[in-house]
C-alpha cells in the first residue's frame, strides 16, 4: 500500500535536508574558497579547481540513483550521503588548515575530501529529490519546488552568517571547529527531518517486475533512450549553463559598461537573487491556487524565452548608456529564471516515474549531473567567453554584447526543448517501448 501523499508539515521538513545540505556546501565552497585565497594567499586556481572536483564527482548521480532503486528505499541515501558529505566538508576544514603549515600535505588530503562532498551532495540530494516526487501529490509540486530550493538559500544564508560571528579572530583551529559545528547539526537536522517520512518501500510493495533487474549500463541506456529523459536532459544543462554564466560576469559588466561601484554592483546581483525568489514565488502561487495540467509547460518555456528576451536586453543596454533601465533589466531576468527554475524541478518530480519502471533514481541522477556539469561549466565559460570577447573587440560594450547574445541563444535552446519534453507525440524508439503517458493529457 502507497503512503498518503506528504501534507506542507512533510515538504518543510524535507526542505530542511536541503537546508541542512545547503550549510555543508556553502562552507566548503565558499568560506575555505575565501579562506585559501585571502588568508593563505594561495593562486584563485586552487580552490577553483577543489569547487570544480566536487562538480565533476556528481557526474555519478546517475549511478548514485541506480543503487537507490535497487534498494527501494531513499532515506538511508539520504542520510548516508550526508554523513558522506559531513565527512568530506570536516575533512576539507582539516585540509584548509593543513595547508597554512604544510601545502602539499593539505593539498593531498584537500582532493578526497572534496570528491567526499561531490559523493554526498550527489547521493543525498538526487535521493531528496526522488523521495519528494514519489510522495507529493501533483498540484502542490511547484510550491515544493519552491520551498526546497529556499531552503537550500536559507542554509546558504544562515550558514554564513553563523561563519562571520564564529571565525573572528580567525585560526585554522577555529575554521575546523566551526566546521564541525556546522555539520554535527546539518546531520542531527537531516536524521530528524526524515525520521519515518518515507513509508512503505516502494520495492517491497511492488512486483518483482518493478525492480531495475538490468545492469547500470543497461538501466543508463534505457533511460536515454525515452524521449523526455533525454530531452528534459538537454533543457536542464542548456537552461543551467546560462543560469549559472550570468552570474560571474553581470558584476563585473555593471562596473566596466555603467561604471558601477562595488557596492552598487553588488548590490545589483541582489537585485537578480531577488528576482529569482520572485519569479519562483509566483510559479508556486499560481501553480498551486490554479493546477492546470499545461501549466508548467507554460512557465518552463516562458521563463526561458522571457529569459532570452532580458538577455537580449542586457546585450543592447551597453549601446544605450546610463539611462538604460539596469536595474529593472536585471530583475526582470531574475523573474524570468525563477519561474523556470521552478517549473524545472516541479516537471523534474513529474517525469521521474515515468517511463521504464524501476528506473527513477536513474532519470533523477542523470538531470542532476546535467545540472551539475552546466553549473561547472557554465561559470568558467562565461568569463573565459568575456575575457576572449574583450580581447577581440577591444572594448567592453561589444564583447558583453556578444555573451549575453550567446546566452539568449542557450535560452531559446532550452526552451526549444522544453516545448519538445510537452509534446504530445513523445515517438519512441525503436524496440524500446516507451510507457510514459503525455504530461499534456495528465
Amino acid at each position: 500500500m502507497n503512503a498518503a501523499p506528504l501534507g506542507w508539515l512533510g515538504i518543510l521538513r524535507l526542505g530542511l535536508v536541503q537546508t541542512a545540505l545547503g550549510a555543508i556546501v556553502l562552507i566548503v565552497t565558499s568560506s575555505m574558497n575565501r579562506v585559501m585565497v585571502v588568508e593563505l594567499a594561495l593562486p584563485a586556481m586552487v580552490p577553483g579547481a577543489l569547487v570544480a572536483l566536487h562538480y565533476a564527482v556528481q557526474l555519478l548521480r546517475p549511478r548514485l540513483g541506480y543503487g537507490a532503486d535497487r534498494g527501494g528505499r531513499r532515506t538511508p541515501w539520504i542520510v548516508g550521503g550526508m554523513a558522506v558529505l559531513a565527512a568530506g566538508g570536516l575533512l576539507a576544514a582539516v585540509a584548509t588548515a593543513w595547508m597554512s603549515f604544510n601545502l602539499a600535505a593539505g593539498l593531498a588530503l584537500a582532493v578526497p575530501a572534496f570528491i567526499l562532498v561531490g559523493l554526498g551532495v550527489g547521493a543525498a540530494g538526487t535521493s531528496l529529490l526522488l523521495l519528494l516526487a514519489s510522495r507529493v501529490a501533483p498540484e502542490r509540486r511547484p510550491a515544493a519546488a519552491t520551498i526546497v530550493w529556499l531552503m537550500m538559500l536559507f542554509g546558504f544564508a544562515a550558514t554564513a552568517g553563523f561563519i562571520g560571528w564564529q571565525l573572528a579572530p580567525f585560526s585554522p583551529q577555529r575554521l575546523i571547529a566551526v566546521t564541525a559545528m556546522v555539520v554535527l547539526a546539518a546531520l542531527a537536522m537531516t536524521a530528524l527531518a526524515v525520521w519515518r517520512i518515507e513509508g512503505p518501500s516502494p520495492a517491497a510493495a511492488a512486483a518483482p517486475a518493478q525492480a531495475p533487474a538490468a545492469s547500470f549500463g543497461a538501466a543508463l541506456a534505457q533511460v536515454w533512450a525515452e524521449p523526455r529523459a533525454r530531452r528534459f536532459t538537454l533543457f536542464v544543462f542548456a537552461a543551467m549553463f546560462a543560469y549559472s554564466a550570468q552570474e560571474l560576469i553581470l558584476e563585473p559588466f555593471a562596473g566596466m559598461v555603467f561604471a558601477r561601484s562595488p557596492a552598487e554592483s553588488a548590490r545589483l546581483a541582489g537585485l537578480l537573487h531577488g528576482g529569482v525568489f520572485t519569479g519562483m514565488l509566483l510559479a508556486a502561487i499560481v501553480g498551486s491556487l490554479r493546477p492546470r495540467p499545461d501549466a508548467m509547460r507554460h512557465w518552463a518555456v516562458g521563463g526561458c524565452l522571457a529569459a532570452a528576451v532580458a538577455m537580449l536586453a542586457l546585450a543592447s543596454s551597453g549601446l544605450a548608456g546610463p539611462a538604460w533601465p539596469l536595474n529593472l533589466n536585471v530583475v526582470l531576468l531574475g523573474i524570468a529564471n525563477g519561474s523556470f527554475v521552478t517549473a524545472a524541478i516541479s516537471t523534474m518530480m513529474a517525469l521521474a516515474n515515468e517511463g521504464r519502471p524501476g528506473h527513477a533514481g536513474v532519470r533523477m541522477g542523470l538531470w542532476g549531473a546535467a545540472q551539475a556539469i552546466a553549473f561547472a561549466l557554465g561559470g568558467l565559460a562565461g568569463s573565459t567567453a568575456s575575457d576572449l570577447a574583450r580581447a577581440l573587440f577591444g572594448t567592453p560594450v561589444p564583447a558583453y554584447a556578444a555573451v549575453f547574445l550567446g546566452e539568449a541563444a542557450l535560452f531559446l535552446v532550452a526552451a526549444w526543448q522544453a516545448e519538445k519534453v510537452f509534446s504530445r507525440d513523445p515517438r519512441p524508439t525503436p524496440g524500446l517501448p516507451f510507457e510514459a503517458a503525455s504530461l499534456v493529457r495528465r
